[in-house]
């Protein structure tokens, strides 16, 4: 196993792993945050960051089954797992249908094999089709990632890449742009010139592209880097987006519950230490203040392209949208046609979507 060196997720690389150690810690610490958190009702469970796929199939059945032993699971539960679609992971597919997954997300990133080298990734573009062709045939539900704003990548490849990608979707298509991130492998070659990413101007393009041939295609944005068609969105990631309670368990897991942040430990070895003998590996609790919980829905909230529901917003901050929203930098916001005021709350424009961290910024003064 390998990390992508554009990914900042808490992978690492790793040798043997002991299957049944790390089954029985996952349960463990599930069973914890079922103590706190009774009577819950799940409509997701997420198997994502890293590689989940190379994770075992009986141990998601055993996950599956300890949460359903633990919280009442709602009918139409959504179970998604992240996956490679390199050939032997593919050829699990069925093994994790069959342990109770019912949508499947590939981590596809470009349909060109000269991109998926460059981004490291350990699959073809062949290899990529493939499993997405066998996602489409074993499970109701699936997405797959695409990254564009590519060094050297003009808006006509992406229009021809995105074409083949349009052509390959099921209900739902998360599409990037390539950023550099800090403590990436990425970083450093980026700062010494190695490459050269898309001016502003170039990735506006790309994104207006994007948003037009997805329209086209019916599967439109409702959130900066998602698309779906009408009830393909994810519901699971909607969940932090509108700022609902999760429990994140494993190395490097965040969760959400009761207004309180939670973070496991990140180094896997110490987080099984921590579970096996605390049977939890929280590393970090913060309970977030009325102020602190309202400034992260606004971040979050304004990153979906419905926008911010005020009431809905109230009832889980604590605090009106409008006490929130400093008025001179939602004034200029709203001159610079940047965000709407609604007839239900606020929401960013397309403008105001592709500089998002600039408006937040603006209108939390």
């Amino acid at each position: 196993m390998s990390k992508c060196p554009y990914c900042d997720f808490n992978s690492r690389a790793m040798g043997a792993v002991d299957h049944h150690r790390w089954r029985a810690a996952y349960g463990t610490e599930l069973a914890h945050f079922a103590r706190r958190a009774p009577g819950r009702r799940l409509t997701s469970i997420y198997f994502g960051g890293g590689t989940p796929s190379l994770m075992e199939p009986a141990t998601v059945a055993a996950i599956i089954e300890a949460a359903a032993g633990h919280f009442t699971l709602a009918p139409d539960i959504e179970i998604t797992l992240e996956a490679n679609p390199s050939t032997a992971e593919a050829g699990r597919f069925a093994d994790f249908r069959a342990a109770g997954i019912n949508r499947l997300s590939i981590g596809v990133q470009a349909l060109d094999d000269r991109a998926l080298s460059f981004l490291g990734r350990g699959h073809s573009a062949a290899e990529a089709k493939a499993a997405v062709a066998l996602a489409a045939r074993l499970f109701d539900r699936f997405s797959f990632d695409l990254i564009c704003a590519r060094p050297g990548q003009t808006q006509a490849d992406w229009a021809a890449e995105l074409a083949q990608g349009l052509a390959m979707a099921g209900d739902h298509l998360s599409l990037y742009q390539l950023t550099i991130e800090d403590g990436t492998a990425f970083a450093p070659a980026y700062q010494r010139g190695d490459f050269v990413l898309p001016e502003d101007d170039q990735a506006a393009a790309l994104y207006g592209l994007t948003q037009e041939m997805c329209d086209a295609a019916g599967l439109p944005a409702y959130e900066v880097s998602n698309h779906a068609r009408p009830g393909g969105e994810s519901r699971h990631n909607l969940t932090y987006w509108q700022g609902g309670d999760y429990v994140g368990i494993g190395p490097g897991a965040h969760g959400r519950l009761n207004r309180t942040a939670l973070a496991q430990r990140r180094d896997p070895g110490a987080w099984l230490d921590s579970v096996e003998k605390d049977s939890h590996g929280t590393a970090e609790e913060e309970t977030l203040d009325a102020r602190t919980r309202a400034e992260e829905l606004v971040m979050m909230g304004l990153r979906l392209n419905a926008g911010i529901d005020a009431e809905i917003f109230a009832a889980a901050a604590g605090l009106p949208l409008w006490q929130v929203i400093d008025p001179a930098g939602l004034a200029r916001m709203e001159q610079g046609g940047f965000v709407i005021r609604t007839a239900d709350g606020l929401r960013a424009t397309p403008s105001g979507l592709l500089m998002l961290n600039g408006v937040t910024g603006a209108l939390l003064v």
